[in-house]
């Protein structure tokens, strides 16, 4: 491997691409001269070529401006946007020379002014701005310059519901929790009755739902909710046709067409052991076209006006792009050059030519939207704190809706992923264009903000997939292995300060996955924002590597048993992650030093559990199951998630990280113990949930009644956070 220059390092370094880093067994990795000159030309950087040095080239990269994120700036009057913390004053440096006379304004989000004072070489922005997105604008010499200041609040709070009292709730993959109804796939009303329930009778207080993202439009479909088409958008699979008012107006004939679609996918589909989303989607793909095509009420096209216009053209972007893909498929290296991007002419005139089609993409947001409002409202009414946890994955598909409409802001010829670590050791590519950090500047941070502000719309609470991402995300240059990538640094105190914003506005709780290879102090950082973290039971580990006792748990996270990523506890205490890892050729290390290595792991967690008078001698997989979420309620941990997998004994892995086709990925249906499929209304008659959520609000109500003031791990001194620990 070629020695990187000083040259070459100073210029990523200005760039925020990290040239070396520390791996998950703390040993320091030197990233390889080829990635580093991958990366800085995705970020349309002209790297010299690192065998020649150039003293003008290096002194000219390495005294460059940068930014808090490592990112050049480039000359302007203003910086494109600056975020600040509520109750604290701004400086934002001008571009201009020492005689220049300046003018000053900032317009508040509301349309008042508030004062600026102007400085040699700078302006100050007051400490008492609202929240929100405010606009600066400057005048200098006959230039003129605008910027976003964005004011975020300084600690996120918790929602008041949550606020005094630990909370817990259910975890799901909805497509896999289908019932009679649905067409053979989970959809949102299947989540609305879930939720009822689940709060009714099991007194949960939320359910984290996958990713609802949108899709392909046609065949076929990426079966995986963290590759999406968009994350703004949600997939029409999730519909349910028989809640829609269009489909109570419908006379008789068109209702039994309908009718006999869905009992045709039921022929189909009951008894097939995986999810089959195409087939379910084309059923109702020619149901909804049905509906689209009869008339509406004054009422609901005034409805559906109101919503088009409220979106605007990212959801006229979004419809134009399944309408192309309706037509021309989903390889847009197949589509004529003119509809390749979605400023040039022929994308108008192609929109203008189809839109009744384009129209009907944007009628099923309408639609989604509506019955995603209805699910939260359902769950808040039937007692949840929270209802319903939304999910955002990392990125999208490189080839889907959102890679089209934003390309001027992905870096091309990059997917992320994550390097080499203890569960994942040959790394993750997870085939996603990254946000490229300047451009999100340079846009102040719309297409984050936008984002968030959708998935919060009808939610209680958000959980962010990697959330490791708006710190570092590890860029890999395409034709690279995973373990050859390397961090690109984002500006986190701008993204975690917009999404903070974001979830004070919407009145939610942002949970942040922050597991892998993290950084000191990034969880430090996000509990001073109000981000709660997570633990998941498995990798939570003292000192000497045996299992980390509850009264050192964080307090401000998300605690559960396992995650989507690994199998079902069942199927963790069976060895299924071993198994299965072994025969994908996932591990590093021979397969028996990984089986001892587990079974000395699971034997730590039993006898923790029996120190504890949790674990009965001989215990069952069953009640085991139940000692180790009853061992969550020790923790102080404010929120605790049960997986409905473990709370109908399935043992079978959702997801195997590392893997595309070689194992049936995000297509696993819900079964029970036996391996049985189990429908909706199996879960909501199952004597095992309602045991384990038993335990587990025994737990928490015995820590409630027992629980004395104590230090507070998580607050620091003077906190005055209620006292969870021990």
């Amino acid at each position: 491997m070629d020695e990187l220059t000083d040259q070459l390092r100073a210029m990523a370094h200005a760039h925020g691409v990290a040239t070396e880093y520390e791996d998950w067994q703390h040993k320091t990795v030197t990233v390889s001269r080829e990635t580093v000159l991958a990366v800085l030309a995705a970020l349309d950087v002209d790297a010299p070529d690192a065998t020649e040095t150039s003293p003008e080239a290096g002194d000219s990269s390495a005294t460059q401006r940068v930014d808090p994120a490592g990112m050049a700036q480039t000359n302007r009057v203003l910086p494109p946007c600056v975020v600040t913390i509520q109750g604290r004053e701004a400086t934002v440096e001008l571009q201009v020379s020492a005689r220049a006379t300046v003018v000053a304004s900032l317009e508040l989000e509301d349309g008042s002014q508030a004062p600026v004072v102007v400085e040699p070489g700078s302006l100050l922005v007051p400490d008492d701005l609202p929240l929100g997105y405010h606009v600066l604008r400057a005048r200098a010499d006959g230039a003129q310059a605008a910027c976003t200041v964005i004011v975020t609040p300084a600690d996120l709070d918790l929602p008041a519901s949550v606020a005094t009292r630990r909370a817990w709730g259910l975890a799901t993959q909805l497509y896999s929790v289908r019932s009679r109804q649905s067409w053979a796939i989970g959809d949102l009303e299947d989540l609305k009755q879930l939720a009822v329930w689940s709060a009714g009778e099991l007194g949960a207080d939320y359910v984290l739902v996958n990713p609802l993202s949108a899709a392909e439009p046609v065949a076929p479909m990426e079966p995986s909710p963290y590759l999406p088409s968009s994350r703004r958008f949600v997939n029409p699979l999730y519909l349910r046709i028989e809640s829609l008012p269009e489909y109570d107006d419908l006379p008789p004939t068109q209702r039994a067409d309908i009718e006999r679609l869905r009992a045709d996918v039921h022929e189909r589909l009951d008894g097939v052991d995986t999810i089959d989303r195409d087939t379910s989607w084309a059923a109702k793909a020619v149901a909804l076209r049905l509906l689209h095509a009869r008339p509406r009420s004054s009422e609901r096209e005034r409805s559906h006006r109101d919503f088009v216009r409220r979106e605007g053209a990212a959801l006229r972007d979004f419809a134009t792009w399944c309408a192309i893909v309706n037509r021309h498929g989903t390889d847009p290296r197949q589509w004529p050059p003119g509809l390749r991007h979605p400023d040039h002419p022929e994308v108008a005139a192609f929109r203008s030519a189809q839109h009744e089609l384009v129209d009907f993409y944007s009628w099923l947001q309408w639609l989604l939207d509506e019955q995603l409002a209805a699910v939260q409202a359902a769950a808040l009414d039937a007692g949840m704190a929270l209802g319903v946890m939304h999910d955002l994955a990392v990125g999208v598909h490189p080839e889907g809706a959102d890679a089209w409409a934003m390309q001027d802001v992905l870096a091309h010829g990059i997917h992320v992923g994550a390097p080499p670590d203890a569960f994942n050791q040959v790394g993750q590519d997870w085939s996603q264009p990254p946000w490229r950090p300047d451009r999100l500047v340079e846009l102040s941070y719309a297409p984050f903000r936008d984002l968030v502000a959708q998935q919060l719309r009808h939610a209680g609470a958000l959980r962010i997939d990697h959330i490791l991402g708006l710190f570092r995300l590890w860029w890999i240059p395409a034709g690279m292995s995973a373990d050859q990538g390397t961090y690109v640094r984002y500006d986190h105190e701008a993204l975690v300060g917009v999404l903070a914003l974001e979830a004070s506005r919407a009145g939610a709780l942002v949970v942040g996955e922050d597991l892998g290879t993290v950084e000191p102090f990034v969880r430090d950082y996000l509990r001073t924002r109000g981000i709660v973290g997570t633990a998941i039971l498995w990798f939570e580990a003292g000192d000497d590597g045996g299992p980390l006792p509850p009264e050192l748990w964080r307090e401000h996270c998300l605690a559960s048993v396992t995650t989507h990523d690994l199998p079902p506890t069942e199927g963790y205490l069976a060895g299924e992650h071993v198994r299965l890892r072994s025969e994908l050729g996932l591990l590093s290390r021979p397969v028996e030093q990984e089986r001892t290595a587990d079974a000395a792991k699971q034997a730590a967690w039993r006898r923790a559990l029996a120190d504890r008078a949790l674990l009965p001698r001989d215990a069952t997989p069953e009640q085991t199951v139940v000692a180790l979420h009853r061992y969550l309620t020790l923790t102080p941990a404010r929120l605790l998630c049960v997986a409905l997998t473990d709370a109908v004994g399935d043992r079978r892995t959702q997801n195997q990280p590392g893997t595309t086709d070689e194992y049936p990925n995000w297509r696993v249906p819900l079964t029970g113990p036996d391996g049985s499929g189990l429908l909706l209304e199996d879960v909501m008659a199952s004597a095992r949930a309602c045991d384990l959520a038993s335990a587990v609000n025994a737990g928490l109500e015995h820590r409630e009644a027992t629980r004395r003031p104590a230090r507070n791990l998580d607050a620091g001194p003077g906190s005055t956070a209620p006292p969870f620990d021990d």
